[in-house]
């Protein structure tokens, strides 16, 4: 943990609110990034960060001051915006694997200037990458999004997903094999 994060917790669990905001200010977009790419949605994105830092903050007296701030909150980011996913699905009439809404925010593919048969195939790719992170675990899904998106090491994963650095590149070949097998037909063949 940096000493800043540090210090701050310590001001926190002494009483200063105030020091929880820096804490928030410091870490919240990262949290907002992670939370975005897990959930593809905005204000659920939002509604991530609030839980994240709501449930941090009831949980600072039980954190382990030897252990890395931004990692413990990354974590509990991670966990909330699974956990939204998962409540969201059992929701759902239709599994989400199933529909496909174009209005839905996520991966940006398209170019301004493309012409139609571009604009065609970016949305073909765009339901197809959809339709593999649907079929993948909450794992693969998290282990893929923090290691092709994110930029994460195999380390930063195993400690976000709370398992050993082996089942970590084990998740990360699963999801990436999905995603292959989604996209293939598309491959154009030189």
């Amino acid at each position: 943990m940096t000493k800043d994060d540090h210090s701050l917790v310590r001001q926190v669990l002494a009483g200063d609110k105030d020091a929880y905001g820096v804490l928030v200010s410091r870490h919240g977009e990262t949290m907002f990034r992670v939370a975005f790419r897990i959930t593809e949605s905005e204000p659920d994105a939002e509604e991530v960060v609030q839980e994240t830092f709501l449930r941090a903050y009831r949980s600072l007296p039980a954190f382990d001051a030897r252990s890395d701030f931004r990692t413990w909150i990354y974590r509990i980011a991670v966990n909330c915006a699974l956990q939204l996913l998962n409540r969201r699905k059992a929701e759902a009439a239709v599994p989400i694997a199933e529909e496909y809404d174009e209005e839905r925010p996520g991966l940006q593919l398209v170019h301004r200037g493309a012409g139609p048969d571009r604009l065609l195939l970016d949305k073909e790719i765009e339901h197809r990458r959809h339709a593999a992170m649907e079929k993948m675990t909450s794992d693969e899904r998290l282990a893929f999004v923090l290691r092709h998106i994110e930029g994460r090491s195999t380390d930063e994963i195993a400690a976000a997903l709370d398992i050993t650095p082996n089942n970590a590149k084990q998740a990360v070949f699963r999801a990436v094999q999905k995603m292959r097998r989604s996209l293939a037909p598309l491959w154009v063949k030189s």
